[in-house]
């Protein structure tokens, strides 16, 4: 997109393309915002022309397992108490990465079945698991172009177990590392240091790119921690 070889709007409409095709056999995404999306990246496309693109990642599509709010996005959960309940604020991580350009595709299931949006299945083999809650993430990026780059969460190997039945990329960031504000079921890390928030990729590349922009202190979660995050290398 830097060097104009493709709009967002195309990159965009490709990936809602893609999961038109794929998501009818794996029912990873169960909220899709296409519309939005679509609208979302015509703008992102004509803040380039005009030479006032912003952010690192500006006019790429994402996703947000659904125990992640997004404002204006019904936030389920898998909860049949929250079938309609739409969220009026972005979680922490999910208002980071809008300021840093993406545009969402939409929501992902959460677990292999809920009772609100049943059962995802692994994009290689439909007969096999796809893992933990965040099994729609991992499989939505697995399918080939689904989605590039999404946010989920892990307690116990719900991001590890995915990804690894999937075959993409992601990381359970330290402890504190990444704030929980916005993440339902409601924890923080001073209540249970397990749970994170990390990011999904196809490659361990495309999670550098995300994790910079998620961390860090947002005055909300106190489990929180100011610690830069530095390159070893």
């Amino acid at each position: 997109m830097r060097d104009r070889e493709i709009s967002s709007r195309e990159l965009v409409e490709a990936h809602l393309a893609r999961i038109e095709s794929i998501n009818p056999t794996l029912n990873a995404l169960v909220q899709p915002t296409a519309e939005a999306a679509l609208a979302q990246a015509t703008a992102a496309d004509g803040a380039t022309a005009a030479g006032t693109a912003g952010g690192p990642l500006h006019g790429v599509p994402f996703s947000v397992k659904d125990w992640i709010e997004t404002a204006g996005v019904v936030c389920a959960a898998g909860f049949e108490e929250r079938a309609g309940f739409v969220p009026r604020r972005d979680a922490t991580v999910v208002r980071r990465m809008r300021d840093a350009g993406v545009i969402l595709l939409g929501k992902t299931n959460v677990s292999e079945t809920n009772p609100v949006y049943g059962v995802t299945y692994n994009p290689y083999d439909t007969s096999r698991s796809p893992g933990a809650s965040s099994s729609g993430e991992a499989a939505l990026i697995a399918a080939a172009a689904g989605s590039p780059i999404g946010l989920a969460s892990d307690s116990g190997g719900s991001l590890r177990l995915p990804a690894h039945y999937c075959g993409v990329a992601t990381l359970k960031p330290t402890t504190g590392r990444v704030p929980l504000t916005g993440h339902f079921p409601r924890i923080s890390a001073m209540l249970d240091p397990r749970t994170q928030i990390g990011p999904v990729a196809r490659s361990v590349k495309d999670l550098s790119l995300a994790l910079p922009l998620i961390t860090g202190t947002d005055g909300i979660d106190a489990g929180a921690v100011p610690v830069p995050l530095q390159n070893p290398g």
